[in-house]
C-alpha cells in the first residue's frame, strides 16, 4: 500500500515560523528549498517568506494532504493579527550595511534547538534580543555578510546554513546588547506579541512612534526604524536609554522612588496606560537638548519601572537607567 503523503513530516515547533517549517520540510525529505517552491506551484524569489504573510488556499490544501498538518497549526505559524505588521522587516535584501533584512536570528537558540529553527518574533523589527539568552539578535552571516536566503538554497542543506558560503549560523558568536536597551526591547516586545498595540485606543500612534525611534533617537534621522539593520537598531535604543555623562549614576530603586504614581497609575491602567506612557515617551522631537535628552530617559524610567511592575520585564535582569553603559561600551 502507498501512502498518499510526503515521505518525512517535520513537527511545528513552539512559535515557529511558516517559511522555517517549510524549509525544514523541504529538508527532511530531499527537496532542496529552492525547488520545493515548485513542488507547491510558487515561483522562485522569496517565496517562503511570502507565504508567512499571506499563506494561499491551494498551497494550505497541499500541506494539509501530503505533510500532515492541520489548517490550525498552520495558521499558527503565520504572521497573524497578534503581530503589528506595520513593524514586521520588510521583504527585501538590503545591500547598505545598515539597511534591514528580513530575518533575524539568534545563534545560541538555533545551538540549543533539537532541530533548529526560526521563530516568528525574529521578523519585528523591535524585536533585538533574545529572550532567553539575554544576547542581541543578528540579522546577517557573521562569515560572509550576506542576509538569510534559506529559500534560495539551489542545494540540499539545513535551513541554518547559508546559502551563500554555507556557514553554520549555530556557530555565530554571541553579541551583548546593553541591560537597559534589553529592557526597552524586552517591554516592547511583551506589548507587541500580546496583541495589545494592536486593541489600544494608542495603536496607531504608539505604532508611528515605534517606527520613527531612530528620529527619536537623533540618529539615521532619514530612516524608520524597519529599515535599518539589527545593529542599527541596537544603535538606536541604546541611545534612548544611555546617559551621555559617567559622573555619579543613581541606583535604579532610588530613581524610581519619585516616579511611583505614574508607574501606580500605569498597573493600575494596564496595557492601554503602559503604552501611553511608552508613547509619551518617545513623542520627542529631534534635535531636542540636553535638557529634554534627560527628561527623555526619565520618561523611559517611568515605563521601565511600570513594565517591571506588571510582569512585562524579567525581575532577574535588574534594569538601571542610568547606570548602563553608554551607547559606544555596547556592542550594539
Amino acid at each position: 500500500m502507498v501512502s498518499g503523503r510526503w515521505p518525512v513530516v517535520a513537527t511545528p515547533q513552539p512559535d515557529e515560523l511558516l517559511s522555517s517549517w517549510l524549509h525544514r520540510l523541504a529538508f527532511a525529505n530531499g527537496v532542496p528549498a529552492r525547488a520545493f517552491a515548485r513542488v507547491l506551484g510558487l515561483t522562485r524569489g522569496m517565496w517562503s517568506a511570502r507565504l508567512d504573510l499571506r499563506l494561499s488556499i491551494d498551497v494550505a490544501s497541499q500541506l494539509q494532504i501530503y505533510a500532515g498538518i492541520s489548517l490550525d497549526q498552520l495558521t499558527a505559524m503565520t504572521l497573524s493579527h497578534t503581530l503589528p505588521m506595520q513593524l514586521l522587516l520588510p521583504l527585501r535584501n538590503h545591500r547598505q550595511w545598515h539597511g534591514s533584512t528580513w530575518l533575524q536570528f539568534c545563534s545560541q537558540c538555533l545551538a540549543d534547538d533539537t532541530h533548529p529553527y526560526f521563530r516568528r518574533g525574529w521578523r519585528l523589527a523591535t524585536r533585538l534580543a533574545c529572550n532567553k539568552h539575554g544576547s542581541r539578535l543578528r540579522d546577517r552571516c557573521p562569515s560572509c555578510r550576506r542576509h538569510i536566503t534559506a529559500f534560495d538554497q539551489s542545494e540540499l542543506m539545513p535551513h541554518h546554513y547559508c546559502a551563500l558560503c554555507g556557514y553554520d549560523l549555530r556557530r555565530a558568536s554571541a553579541v551583548d546588547l546593553c541591560p537597559a536597551a534589553r529592557n526597552l526591547d524586552q517591554c516592547i516586545h511583551g506589548l507587541c506579541s500580546s496583541g495589545s498595540i494592536g486593541s489600544s485606543p494608542a495603536g496607531s500612534l504608539i505604532i508611528l512612534r515605534l517606527l520613527n525611534i531612530p528620529q527619536s533617537a537623533g540618529i539615521y534621522q532619514r530612516t524608520v526604524l524597519t529599515g535599518l539593520s539589527t545593529s542599527a537598531r541596537a544603535r538606536c535604543f541604546a541611545r534612548l536609554v544611555g546617559h551621555p555623562g559617567d559622573e555619579g549614576m543613581e541606583d535604579y530603586d532610588d530613581h524610581l522612588a519619585g516616579v511611583q504614581p505614574r508607574i501606580r497609575l500605569a498597573r493600575e491602567g494596564g496595557d492601554d496606560a503602559l503604552i501611553g506612557l511608552l508613547s509619551d515617551a518617545l513623542g520627542r522631537k529631534p534635535g531636542r537638548s540636553a535638557a529634554d535628552n534627560d527628561r527623555l530617559l526619565v520618561d523611559l524610567s517611568h515605563v521601565l519601572g511600570a513594565a517591571q511592575q506588571m510582569g512585562r520585564i524579567s525581575t532577574k535582569a535588574h534594569p538601571r537607567m542610568r547606570g548602563s553603559a553608554p551607547p559606544g561600551r555596547c556592542q550594539c
